[in-house]
């Protein structure tokens, strides 16, 4: 039995020699030192890793990694990770993108690699605002924010990425946030273990154009009582002192309760699926938000699904099995031929 190969790096093996040019303090500096030590504990050789990324601040990360990587175009990322996944099947595909990039331009590629179940991990940076631009509106800012291309505050209703992925029936779904290094670390490596559509939402600021977007729920002094951090299989609990939990109301809505009130215990707090294929649940704590709820961060869906790269792969073998053209000479002999003299 021929022995299994076992890859030991060190972040510092998947960092480039380029120099990383994000602003300081940016939380894409974050972002990259998470990835980077997700992936030495996948136990892949580097070779078959591929980054891919559209176009945006977030998208300078392929430069930033000693791995293979495409620096797309607009809201194509998602096209390209997807040929590459499909043409090889046997990288892992990350995909980088923002939130004006993957939900704005490329809003159709999105929700479409989410459909098919395409086997590559979708990192989304949602700083809820244009940075690489120089600060418009994007599709998740919050109705009324002020910006360049909204003086007055915008009237749209902005998206919600968990709402999205799940309705476009995604089978993988979590979120993070920048600061939280150890738990993005841990979301990077069970998305790269998941086969399908993995996305994962970061909570990421930037300090250029929206400074402190996320501050109300990720600032030291009020993150423990604002983020719930969920785990599959434990009770949803939250706060300080885990005092506080969700329980579910009526069958139809989540509702946060402080432990010891009305007679409510530890027994009445929801337990957290992630594994449950009927999504509702997992819905409803992917759109909870601030102040009624606490918002949720942690592994939200993980599902099996058929991928479509396996899918096409199975196609293809299958087919040849029963094919009567087995190589160019058939093809070209086959059908109607003509001798020309």
């Amino acid at each position: 039995m021929a022995e299994t190969q076992v890859y030991k790096y060190t972040p510092k093996d998947f960092k480039s020699d380029q120099e990383v040019r994000w602003c300081p303090g940016c939380g894409d500096h974050a972002v990259l030192s998470s990835v980077q030590k997700a992936l030495v504990e996948l136990g892949i050789p580097k070779e078959r890793f591929a980054f891919i990324s559209g176009i945006g601040c977030s998208s300078r990360f392929p430069y930033y990694m000693n791995t293979y990587g495409f620096h797309s175009i607009h809201g194509r990322a998602a096209a390209i990770a997807s040929g590459v996944k499909t043409a090889n099947p046997e990288l892992s595909v990350w995909q980088i993108t923002g939130d004006g990039d993957a939900l704005a331009i490329g809003g159709n590629h999105f929700i479409h690699a989410i459909r098919r179940n395409i086997d590559i991990n979708i990192i989304l940076f949602n700083n809820e605002i244009y940075g690489l631009t120089k600060g418009q509106y994007s599709p998740t800012s919050t109705k009324g924010l002020v910006t360049k291309t909204s003086p007055f505050g915008t009237v749209e209703e902005p998206f919600s990425v968990g709402e999205l992925v799940i309705g476009a029936k995604g089978k993988f779904f979590a979120r993070t946030i920048d600061t939280n290094i150890a738990l993005s670390t841990q979301i990077y490596i069970e998305a790269a273990k998941h086969k399908g559509t993995s996305v994962i939402e970061v909570l990421q600021n930037c300090v250029i154009f929206n400074d402190g977007i996320h501050d109300t729920i990720a600032e030291k002094e009020v993150r423990d009582d604002r983020t719930l951090i969920l785990k599959h299989g434990q009770p949803m609990t939250f706060g300080k002192n885990n005092e506080k939990g969700l329980i579910l109301e009526g069958c139809r809505r989540l509702k946060a309760v402080n432990l010891g009130e009305d007679g409510i215990t530890e027994k009445n707090i929801l337990v957290h699926d992630a594994f449950e294929p009927n999504p509702g649940i997992q819905y409803m704590l992917a759109n909870m938000k601030y102040p009624e709820y606490p918002v949720a961060l942690g592994v939200i869906r993980s599902v099996d699904g058929p991928t479509y790269d396996i899918s096409v792969q199975e196609q293809i073998e299958g087919i040849k099995k029963t094919a009567k053209i087995k190589c160019m000479d058939d093809l070209l002999k086959s059908g109607s031929t003509w001798s020309v003299g």
